[in-house]
């Protein structure tokens, strides 16, 4: 089995509420108003033809008119319409160059369509605008995270917790990106401190327990798992990575019962099958063992390490034709994989003149070729 090192981050936020608010305290006590910031309690789509009404009226101040925009954005970005988000904070910009808010909401927008580059931009026009704006410096945060940049995220966390020291998302997310760059022990005191501030969130016991397990420490993250079911009984990736700390602990009856309710929860999560799989060649159930790898590469054609995995699982039968074919799938979907090129190397030894016969037909997938080229990628290699 191939271990991943995966963990949660919390997402950029969007000011709503308090957008409303602002509009609403500049508004006059009007029906298209009131109904634009909810609050006569109008359906998503009725706030939004209120807004509507209220742009194309005349008489309003650019500033407010700008709220409006602002607001009519923030309603579309309830419904997941980013791009017409977008439309409305580009049109209250101009408006009302000063306002943070819009800056924040569409970096908010971006963000949620993958742009983080222009999200980026918006955040850090907010922050000029605003340099206490900790909501700004978070969202930037997670923008950095996104593109994989934790050491610019980080800066970004420890501007908004040195703004908000109980500031529990950022917390998590600083400890997030810690942990990206290994640094666990630093991760887990910021885990530590948002669980003290919000000791009913389930993601930070799931990102300690991650931590942990990282550390290899595997008591403390199964306890930290544990205590994230019990926050949150629909937490798949909690009963996944259970199930993974139990197979390093060779309990491969829990290891299951974990991957059973992980699939049950999300039954098309391929690495679930895969490392479930795992668990019952390790009992010695190739059956079951087949019936999950053949699931897993079902879901997902190019998982490599499925392959892989079936490869080894042949191996142990004895079958070495169907363990060099899924070795060859393996190394054609990722040909740095020193595994499956050294298994691959040792199926065709262990067939006997086979990999002799391919080296002495020019063709280098023989044995003693993959060995070779196994050790040259990682000369750790066990053999």
């Amino acid at each position: 089995m191939r271990w991943r090192v995966v963990r949660s981050l919390l997402g950029a936020s969007i000011v709503l509420a308090g957008c409303l608010t602002a509009v609403y305290s500049l508004a006059q006590t009007s029906r298209d108003w009131d109904r634009c910031v909810g609050k006569d309690g109008a359906t998503l789509d009725h706030q939004i033809d209120a807004c509507t009404i209220v742009i194309q009226s005349v008489g309003e101040t650019p500033k407010r008119l700008a709220l409006a925009f602002i607001g009519r954005g923030s309603l579309h970005m309830i419904k997941g319409d980013y791009d017409h988000a977008i439309q409305d904070y580009d049109q209250a910009i101009p408006l009302d160059p000063s306002n943070a808010l819009a800056f924040n909401n569409r970096g908010f927008a971006y963000w949620s369509k993958g742009d983080f580059d222009r999200a980026i931009q918006d955040y850090g026009e907010a922050i000029r605008l605003d340099p206490d704006a900790t909501l700004a410096f978070y969202n930037r945060g997670s923008a950095h995270a996104a593109k994989a940049d934790f050491d610019r995220a980080i800066q970004d966390y420890d501007r908004a917790i040195g703004l908000n020291s109980n500031f529990t998302q950022a917390l998590l997310n600083r400890g997030f990106a810690r942990a990206a760059k290994s640094d666990f022990d630093r991760a887990i005191q910021d885990y530590n401190r948002a669980i003290h501030l919000s000791p009913d969130v389930a993601l930070a016991f799931y990102n300690r327990g991650v931590a942990y397990g990282s550390k290899g420490d595997l008591d403390r993250a199964i306890q930290d798992y544990d205590q994230a079911i019990r926050l949150d009984g629909n937490h798949s990736g909690a009963y996944f990575r259970r199930g993974g700390a139990y197979v390093i602990k060779r309990d491969f009856d829990r290891a299951i019962r974990d991957y059973d309710q992980t699939i049950w929860l999300d039954p098309r999560n391929a690495a679930a099958f895969n490392d479930r799989a795992f668990a019952h060649a390790a009992k010695g159930d190739f059956n079951r063992a087949m019936q999950d790898y053949d699931k897993a590469i079902r879901l997902n054609p190019n998982y490599a390490n499925a392959f892989y995995n079936r490869g080894s699982a042949y191996v142990e039968q004895r079958d070495f034709d169907r363990a060099i074919q899924d070795y060859d799938q393996a190394v054609k979907l990722d040909p740095n994989f020193a595994p499956a090129l050294v298994n691959r190397g040792f199926a065709y030894a262990t067939k006997g003149d086979c990999g002799i016969a391919k080296l002495r037909k020019g063709d280098r997938t023989g044995g003693n070729a993959d060995i070779a080229k196994a050790r040259l990628l990682d000369p750790g290699i066990g053999f």
